[in-house]
């Protein structure tokens, strides 16, 4: 199982937005290492949806294979002075191997541990009838209200409909600068799309952007990593047309899969609810990892956790 985390390209774009990288590569066990900083001039080391094991190359011992690997990570976090190491792997047989050298289960999730995946492969018939039927009718409004989803490299207007998402749904965002960057990186093929009206003149329509995505694709999937809408008019619809239009255009582009990319319905119950009305299949990885190197620090971090 492969991830754009992992690739090299990510880990380029990770050093454009001032984070420490490593990357480990033996043929055998592959890894994107990214250093996150803490409060007080602290750091851990990160390994997103890795490390990615190639079982079948290993013809010696497995164990000696991973000493060495975790042997590389904390020479690496003994040098930048990390508290501990973070790894969130895909693979299950992953985790059961490297569990016997000290990683233990974390409550602390960077990527999300579970996701809605659609099989594009379904007829756009089959789609619609796998969907809740809450559903079918939002994109229907959508449809009616003459809503129309144009792909254009407008950040400013992204940054704005986010802003007001995360205000009303309370979730903190990355700086403008990362989205900028990310933006203007061409190899991770990122594109962005907003729902607008068909610019019809209406006296009550202020702005004719209701919605907002940025995708990457990757191999034969294509991500939704970030979304925003105008809470203005959300009796439009417009997230629900939005996502029924890029699972059209995913298909016809000959994609084999959109990723919502993240539910969790004791901290996003909306947002959760949402994804699971298209109907696709839930996916669930092994979760998050940590290496203390510092025990005392690591402790200090987890209480901090607790109380912040």
């Amino acid at each position: 199982m492969k991830s754009f985390l992992q690739t090299q390209n990510w880990l380029d774009f990770q050093k454009h937005v001032g984070r420490k990288t490593w990357r480990f590569d033996n043929g055998k066990i592959k890894a994107n290492i990214i250093q996150h900083d803490l409060p007080f001039g602290k750091n851990y080391l990160y390994i997103p949806h890795g490390p990615e094991i190639y079982f079948d190359e290993i013809s010696g011992g497995i164990k000696n294979e991973l000493a060495q690997f975790v042997a590389y990570l904390k020479n690496i976090a003994h040098e930048e002075k990390s508290i501990f190491i973070k790894i969130e792997p895909l693979d299950d047989k992953v985790m059961e191997v490297v569990h016997e050298f000290g990683f233990k289960k974390s409550s602390k999730k960077i990527q999300p541990q579970r996701s809605v995946v659609i099989d594009l492969s379904k007829t756009e018939d089959e789609l619609l009838s796998l969907m809740h039927h809450k559903t079918r009718y939002n994109i229907r409004v959508g449809e009616r209200k003459g809503l129309l989803l144009r792909e254009k490299n407008d950040l400013d207007s992204f940054w704005k409909l986010l802003k007001n998402t995360a205000k009303n749904d309370n979730f903190s965002t990355h700086n403008k600068d990362y989205y900028e960057k990310l933006l203007n990186t061409p190899e991770l093929n990122i594109k962005t799309v907003f729902v607008e009206h068909d610019a019809r003149p209406l006296d009550n329509v202020r702005d004719r952007l209701m919605a907002g995505a940025i995708l990457l694709t990757f191999e034969d999937t294509v991500y939704y990593l970030h979304g925003a809408m105008d809470r203005e008019y959300k009796s439009w619809m417009a997230p629900y047309l939005m996502h029924w239009e890029i699972i059209k255009w995913a298909k016809a582009q000959g994609y084999h899969y959109y990723d919502f990319w993240g539910i969790d319905a004791k901290h996003w119950p909306g947002v959760t609810r949402f994804k699971l009305g298209f109907g696709g299949q839930q996916v669930e990885y092994p979760g998050s990892f940590d290496l203390p190197i510092s025990r005392i620090w690591y402790l200090i971090y987890k209480v901090a956790r607790k109380v912040f």
